[in-house]
């Protein structure tokens, strides 16, 4: 989806089997099957082995370009690709797979192309070269590049440029819809909301009657309130200032499109634009920052078994300090159970790591026991720098 910042391959893709407002049948299949399926259908298993790469990559990252923008789903469909050339890229129900192609899928199925420093899977468009041209890459024209010895690198750089790079190995794991689940209002905090901010602030340079969300915290104050209540009144939503699911597929649509994520000349998502905002500590907030340090300690704990869990009552207590102590011995930083600025970037750095990965999975989520208000509130404050102030033994508020 084009809010999140972590693509991943889907466990399994959902294909509707004709254009995308037909009647035809949707069809559920694993995603490494549903590419050797398009590989198959769409080249020569007997081109070159740099051609067959270069075109499985592309197809690839089409694919998990429309899982990341959430292309379909935005638009009230539900699955997430077509079988439809005129659209997508062919699949065909129950069709032979070419063995070398098997083989192939089997070792490219979670690499993919992006632009360099972007986050969002290319959308890398192709066609066959001869009865049809576009902008993406030519199948034939590929083949001929394989035979005169270009590697598949080469391959690709020539159809889409040399700011590309390939991501090898991504995270396997179901679609996670970017919608929470359920609607957000006045009042609310969490991770959702600020995602929703960031878009609603980038929609409104498109839509200036929007006005800015100045406070991107995750905090579902007034002005997100008024700034949802535009961009309802925009796309002729119900103009309630609720963010439930009518309304957030149509933002995810609505910044898709402006950013063009599902295009080959996009704007592009940076690595670095959906942070973690952090404000500087203040004494009314301290308590609230404590109960973070200890969030993400607690988090660590399930991962470095040096680290020992830590209550989040936001009191920077013996076991808080003796956890940030085993945190710094594990990392050859002094002991002093401070939580310093070299402290805290260690502490990000790792949780940012484990977040990446496995966080999002649900059996490896850890704090079952905290209310989801308390857990919103915390991730809704994920720093990505030092706030600017030492947290020590006995402070809490």
């Amino acid at each position: 989806m084009p809010i999140t910042v972590r693509p991943y391959i889907p466990t399994y893709i959902t294909v509707h089997l004709g254009p995308p407002n037909s009647d035809a049948e949707n069809v559920t299949v694993p995603f490494p099957d549903y590419i050797k399926n398009v590989a198959s259908s769409e080249i020569y298993p007997t081109w070159a082995p740099s051609a067959l790469r270069a075109n499985i990559l592309a197809q690839i990252s089409f694919a998990l370009n429309r899982v990341y923008t959430e292309f379909y789903p935005s638009r009230g469909h539900p699955f997430q690709i077509t079988s439809s050339t005129a659209y997508d890229q062919k699949f065909i129900k129950g069709r032979n797979i070419f063995d070398s192609v098997s083989a192939l899928v089997d070792e490219l199925f979670n690499d993919y192309i992006r632009r360099q420093g972007f986050v969002e899977p290319l959308a890398a468009r192709f066609c066959n070269g001869t009865t049809s041209q576009c902008d993406g890459l030519s199948q034939w024209g590929s083949e001929s590049l394989a035979q005169a010895g270009r590697n598949s690198l080469e391959i690709l750089t020539t159809y889409y440029g040399n700011d590309i790079e390939i991501v090898v190995d991504a995270p396997v794991q179901e679609i996670r819809t970017s919608y929470p689940g359920t609607a957000m209002r006045l009042g609310d905090a969490s991770p959702s909301i600020r995602i929703a901010q960031f878009a609603l602030n980038r929609i409104s340079q498109s839509y200036p009657a929007i006005p800015k969300i100045i406070r991107v915290n995750g905090y579902y104050g007034p002005e997100t309130q008024a700034a949802v209540r535009a961009f309802q009144q925009i796309f002729d939503l119900t103009p309630d200032g609720i963010l439930g699911k009518a309304t957030w597929y149509t933002m995810v649509r609505i910044y898709t499109g402006i950013l063009q994520l599902s295009e080959l000349v996009s704007e592009g998502q940076q690595l670095g634009s959906l942070r973690f905002d952090y404000e500087a500590f203040s004494a009314s907030s301290l308590r609230e920052q404590v109960s973070l340090l200890q969030y993400l300690l607690s988090v660590l704990s399930q991962f470095y078994l040096d680290i020992p869990f830590v209550t989040i009552d936001g009191i920077f207590g013996n076991g808080t300090r003796n956890a940030v102590i085993a945190l710094q011995r594990s990392t050859g930083l002094p002991e002093t159970g401070v939580v310093d600025e070299a402290t805290w970037d260690v502490l990000v750095d790792r949780f940012l790591a484990i977040d990446r990965t496995v966080l999002l999975n649900d059996r490896f989520f850890p704090f079952r026991n905290l209310s989801p208000g308390e857990i919103q509130e915390s991730l809704a404050r994920q720093p990505d720098q030092f706030p600017g102030q030492t947290l020590t033994y006995g402070q809490s508020d």
